[in-house]
């Protein structure tokens, strides 16, 4: 390709960022950029990708969505001492894959596929049969500084033991369990025996990409990080004996997310015309480090500072230990043996009686909650 029409790409990929962080008031300097708390913020930086991303499930909404509606409750339909949580493993081309794909679309910040190894489960009400929640789990990152400094890893424990930890990317309920903490009834039931079943029947006995060697990986830990900043869901969520959230530390407020899609494709371009390596993708996926990868060696390429994607929003990060001497397994000082953990029913119980049946008394509103009101919001998620 001509050098004219190279540089011609990288002064459209500098205008189209510059002006893309001057519409979601970002400085294209790092020094000028405050640190972010506010909710409303958080939301408002994510627009551009979550514009996209309604954009994309325009034609899946209008081909499935009302049928897939009678999945989600009325308030009335919602008794609360009577509610029993029940967990259910996704299988991709389902019409469960169809119902946590729309279910998605109520998240007020894009939501990420994930990378790598990847299990989603839909939560139910077992007494109705509705929707409650969903969550999923996927390859963490392998940088995560806060997270490696409280297992207390080194690099070599870190690269041969990251296999036992997955990461929840989406965890939230739907309405009307929304309105009474189902959020935190279903991240509870991410700690189930249930849930450490499916990941060892998937992956105990595959290999890893890299190494070829059989890794027998056991969810000794998922962690997990909050959505908006500061986190009302996973703060103080705890079930004695059973579930505990710990918060360990923040994200240092790095990141892509503020770079849309199509502005991302751009970089990638140039790099492929430069014939820079990672154009065509990282060998072994293509996860969060990639891209953030490609990104920043883009900017390098286009004259601008790469701190660019220090976007400001630290995120509160969380682990949650499914075994007793998980840190000693982690670490690579005692053998890796098989999750016991409480079933979702026991699990469920306790959080319905913590969380659930407490908010309906103090909130006796959820009962007005219609089907009507779910579609409109989640029509309004695609417009």
């Amino acid at each position: 390709m001509e050098e004219s029409d190279l540089a011609e790409l990288r002064e459209r990929i500098r205008v189209e960022l510059l002006a893309h962080l001057a519409l979601i008031g970002l400085s294209p300097s790092p020094d000028g950029r405050e640190q972010i708390y506010t909710k409303d913020l958080v939301r408002a930086r994510h627009a551009a990708q979550r514009a996209a991303f309604r954009e994309g499930e325009q034609q899946f909404l209008d081909r499935y969505g009302r049928a897939l509606l009678p999945h989600f409750a009325e308030g009335h339909e919602v008794i609360p001492e009577a509610v029993e949580p029940q967990v259910s493993l996704v299988s991709s081309g389902t019409e469960d894959a169809a119902l946590f794909r729309l279910a998605t679309l109520l998240w007020s910040v894009p939501v990420s596929r994930g990378y790598g190894r990847r299990l989603r489960f839909l939560v139910r009400d077992r007494t109705n049969g509705k929707l409650l929640g969903l969550f999923a789990l996927t390859d963490p990152v392998f940088n995560l500084k806060a997270r490696d400094t409280w297992i207390g890893w080194s690099l070599d424990e870190r690269r041969q033991q990251l296999v036992h930890v997955m990461d929840a990317h989406i965890v939230g309920a739907v309405p009307p369990y929304s309105l009474l903490l189902g959020g935190k009834v279903t991240a509870a039931l991410m700690a189930s025996q249930e849930v450490c079943d499916a990941f060892a029947a998937k992956y105990n006995h595959r290999s890893g990409i890299i190494s070829q060697q059989y890794k027998h990986a056991q969810l000794l830990l998922i962690t997990v990080t909050s959505a908006l900043g500061r986190s009302s869901l996973y703060n103080r969520l705890k079930l004695p004996g059973t579930v505990d959230f710990v918060h360990i530390g923040q994200t240092t407020g790095w990141g892509h997310f503020h770079i849309p899609q199509p502005l991302f494709l751009l970089m990638r371009e140039l790099l492929r015309r430069e014939g820079h390596t990672y154009a065509s993708g990282h060998q072994f996926g293509q996860g969060p480090n990639w891209r953030l990868r490609v990104a920043r060696e883009a900017l390098r390429r286009v004259g601008l500072d790469p701190h660019m994607l220090q976007h400001g929003i630290s995120r509160e990060i969380y682990g949650v230990p499914l075994v007793p001497n998980w840190r000693e397994c982690l670490r690579g000082e005692e053998e890796i043996g098989a999750a016991v953990r409480s079933s979702a029913a026991t699990i469920g119980t306790l959080a319905v009686n913590r969380w659930l049946i407490p908010r309906a008394i103090r909130y006796p509103d959820y009962v007005r909650w219609t089907r009507e009101t779910t579609w409109e919001q989640l029509v309004g998620a695609t417009q």
